[in-house]
């Protein structure tokens, strides 16, 4: 009898909603203070989970759920820029 494999759940900062880690999109901090996506999701650094949904983008930001999640603060230019790579993504 074969065992099935467990699937990694993630909860949206956006929306608070469980998802399988493959569905969500991982925003990383890296060590050395950059923000950005990670396709791969195995980067280094402090990472948040965010559905690659346009309502759930706007809650995480318009509550600042991505900034605490990272533990620091993001520069507006910093937040479209990534608006935009998590749109391009879905």
């Amino acid at each position: 009898m074969r065992r099935q494999r467990k699937i990694p759940q993630r909860t949206c900062i956006g929306c608070r909603t469980v998802h399988p880690k493959r569905d969500l999109v991982r925003v990383v901090r890296t060590p050395e203070g950059t923000i950005h996506i990670d396709p791969t999701g195995k980067q280094s650094g402090r990472g948040a989970y965010i559905c690659p949904h346009e309502a759930c983008i706007e809650l995480a930001f318009k509550r600042k759920q991505l900034e605490r999640a990272l533990e620091v603060a993001i520069a507006p230019e910093v937040m479209e820029r990534l608006r935009d790579e998590v749109e391009a993504l879905s």
